[in-house]
Parts: C-alpha cells; sequence; structure tokens
C-alpha cells in the first residue's frame, strides 16, 4: 500500500512530487533544503546553517511517519561545493549519534540547487 506522508512542521513541496511516500514499511522522501517551513525562506545564507535547518527538515518528514533517524538506511548528499563536506559531516554524524548503525550515503557536488539551497538530503527509511 502506498501513502503521501506530508506535514506542515517541514517545507512544503516545491513543485508536483511529494514530502516523501510511505510504501508498506519503506519511506521514500525527497530531498530536504535549508528552508524555514514557516517561511518557505532559506534560513541561512551558509553551510552549517542551512544543514541544521535540512537536518531538521528531515527528523519532522520521518516523525510525520512515524520513524527516526534510526529508521534511515540511505541517504544522497548533493552539495554546491564539495570543499563543505567536512562541515557537513560532522553535522550530519551528530544526527546519526543515537543510531545503532549508520545509513549507506551518496555525496555529490551539483551546479546548483533549488532555491539557491547550498545542500539538498534526500533519503530512504524504513520499520
Amino acid at each position: 500500500m502506498k501513502k503521501v506522508i506530508a506535514t506542515t512542521q517541514a517545507p512544503a513541496a516545491l513543485g508536483p512530487y511529494s514530502q516523501a511516500v510511505l510504501v508498506d514499511s519503506t519511506l521514500y522522501a525527497s530531498g530536504q533544503v535549508g528552508l524555514d517551513p514557516a517561511t518557505g525562506q532559506l534560513v541561512a545564507t551558509d553551510i552549517q546553517g542551512q544543514t541544521k535547518q535540512v537536518l531538521a527538515n528531515i527528523g519532522q518528514v520521518l516523525a510525520a511517519a512515524n520513524m527516526t533517524y534510526a529508521d534511515i538506511v540511505k541517504t544522497t548528499i548533493f552539495l554546491d561545493d564539495v570543499a563543505t563536506f567536512a562541515t557537513v559531516n560532522n553535522l550530519y554524524a551528530a544526527a546519526f549519534a543515537d543510531a545503532p548503525a549508520l545509513p549507506a550515503r551518496s555525496t555529490v557536488e551539483v551546479a546548483k540547487l533549488p532555491a539557491g539551497a547550498l545542500i539538498e538530503i534526500e533519503f530512504i527509511a524504513t520499520k
């Protein structure tokens, strides 16, 4: 069974897609950028501020699906500048500090991200 997961505690989709879709016990989440859910604006102009917001947004999407960071099995990180990798990596590691196992992950540098974001993270989670 397929169920759309949506929450006002994370930014609304910027296009014709769902924040996440739950299929049986697997959650497929669209990429999150550092938008404030209340204003729809980027919360910061630096990678640290945007990464913190991305991770908070992911937490809200997970909560809407009754999941936690411990349920994430795969992430993909998109960076507009791979030189920010170390900063992102430290914040990412802190988000998964209580997870029993770290998810598989890919990180790639891209030319441009939606809304002028510096980072976007998508994920797959399962119960």
